[in-house]
């Protein structure tokens, strides 16, 4: 496999939790540490600013996409490796997740959920085999998990649909899935 690209769906703000911040830096070190592509939002601000500067810093390759109508609001990031200005969010998303061989959904707000259930109901429908990772730091992604089992339990999703998301603890169980993804 050529080098893989790690799709990371993740908040344009930091969180109220200082934990939020560390695990996107530390993951952004990693993905350059391990040789991955990390494709991205294109934002300098928040989680994404966190986990982009981060993969910088530690040598690695970059690939942001941003909508036009957001590059002053993101702080549209142009010194990537690879930086694109699509016209709406749709685009956004489509190249983003053409462009990868895994997601990673970090903690973030609406836009990050948009992204999660849009490639997780491609998944459902047949439409991608990608694994798909929920970095569950500090129990973020918790009511979440909870929403999927509760579609499950009421009879709208069938439970293979839990089958198709990772829930991680950590930065280094994230690491070492990644790794056995790509081996």
């Amino acid at each position: 496999m050529p080098q893989p690209s790690i799709c990371v769906f993740c908040g344009s703000r930091n969180g109220d939790h200082p934990a939020y911040h560390a695990a996107a830096t530390d993951f952004g070190t990693r993905l350059a540490g391990n040789g991955w592509r990390l494709v991205y939002g294109a934002g300098d601000v928040g989680l994404m600013g966190a986990v982009a500067n981060a993969a910088q810093s530690a040598g690695g390759d970059t690939f942001g996409v941003i909508p036009v109508h957001l590059l002053k609001w993101e702080v549209g990031k142009t010194d990537l490796t690879r930086f694109i200005v699509t016209e709406n969010m749709h685009e956004r998303k489509k190249v983003m997740f053409m462009n990868s061989d895994a997601i990673v959904v970090l903690p973030g707000g609406a836009g990050s959920l948009d992204e999660f259930f849009e490639v997780l109901t491609w998944r459902q429908l047949g439409l991608h085999q990608k694994p798909i990772f929920l970095l569950n730091t500090e129990g973020y992604w918790n009511p979440l998990v909870g929403l999927v089992d509760h579609v499950i339990d009421q009879g709208f999703a069938d439970a293979s649909l839990k089958g198709f998301v990772q829930v991680v603890a950590d930065v280094d169980a994230l690491e070492a899935r990644l790794r056995r993804a790509f081996a």
